[in-house]
């Protein structure tokens, strides 16, 4: 049986950019040991190729292309099969093909390699969907090659959504880490904004911070507020999430209020912390005193909801 066509739900934060529902994951089809020789010979089947985290990119398209002669390769990934007819017809199985480097063989027809932060607002829903699940189940494959219990190198099964150890029999299987993202507002309805340490330039976005074990994400939201601006926070409100394959986060949106509007940045992951009414905050951007989160991020989405739309940035001059 096949699994069920998700249901389209608009969360209070509204359609974000990388959470895409267009593709029927097929966890039902990994179990099957022979799934990559049913699908191989099928002309059907397209391929999806990436390589060091970049894909195959023509225009605004993921290249879906067909197999090649040499198959899979050695870590195939069953990415599922398509919910709509888009650039291929509903149904349709894709399988992602990773690649020890860039191979410009395959770059015809003015296709090129390019990483999700540089395309994700350019695609579509089904090529958005593709290359977040895709970019996610890669960066674990890289970082979980061997087993955590005894050091054994793994073999990917279940249509490599699971990496077995040979020598215990573990299973092993993706890892997502939880985050929470939040918009906290003063009795003024200013929005605190923060710049980590770790950032180039004078960029600002919305705190952020992983969730620990054996912690809500509620309290998550509370603590890392407290330890990143020293302010205490209250009535967090969740609005929505996505997928934030950097290597391997889940972003879950929130907004919570606060009555004290005395900050003091941890110093060590932020290195400021400023409250900005919408008129200072569209100036400061505006002027290019600040720069903001992308608009690919939760936290941009996050911003503009508080402010009512877009915000306009200043045109990047020409490079010489």
């Amino acid at each position: 049986m096949s699994s069920p066509a998700p249901v389209a739900v608009v969360p209070p934060l509204g359609l974000l950019p990388l959470a895409r529902t267009a593709v029927d994951r097929g966890s039902d089809r990994r179990v099957a040991a022979d799934l990559f020789e049913q699908i191989r010979t099928n002309p059907a089947t397209r391929v999806m190729y990436m390589a060091g985290g970049k894909a195959l990119i023509n225009s605004t398209e993921v290249v879906l292309g067909p197999v090649a002669d040499i198959g899979f390769g050695d870590v195939p990934i069953y990415l599922g099969r398509t919910l709509a007819d888009a650039q291929e017809p509903a149904g349709t199985d894709v399988v992602l093909v990773t690649l020890a480097q860039e191979d410009p063989l395959l770059e015809t027809d003015g296709a090129r390699w390019a990483s999700l932060r540089e395309v994700a607002v350019l695609l579509g829903e089904l090529d958005a969907a593709l290359f977040v699940e895709a970019a996610a189940i890669s960066n674990w494959h890289a970082a979980h090659t061997h087993c955590p219990r005894c050091g054994a190198a793994t073999v990917p099964e279940q249509g490599g959504w699971v990496r077995r150890c040979p020598e215990d029999n573990s299973q092993h299987f993706p890892r997502t880490d939880p985050a929470v993202i939040v918009a906290i507002t003063d009795p003024q309805d200013r929005i605190l904004l923060g710049s980590a340490a770790a950032w180039k330039g004078n960029r600002y976005s919305t705190l952020a911070g992983f969730v620990e074990p054996g912690e809500s994400l509620e309290a998550a939201v509370i603590r890392e507020v407290a330890e990143e601006s020293g302010l205490t926070v209250h009535s967090p409100q969740y609005l929505g999430s996505q997928p934030w394959p950097f290597p391997c986060s889940l972003m879950l949106g929130f907004t919570a209020r606060t009555e004290d509007t005395a900050t003091t940045p941890d110093g060590v992951e932020i290195s400021d912390v400023r409250w900005f009414t919408r008129e200072e905050l569209g100036e400061a951007v505006a002027s290019g005193e600040i720069t903001i989160a992308s608009g690919i991020s939760i936290a941009r989405n996050l911003i503009e909801r508080w402010y009512g739309g877009p915000i306009e940035e200043p045109e990047l001059e020409a490079q010489a």
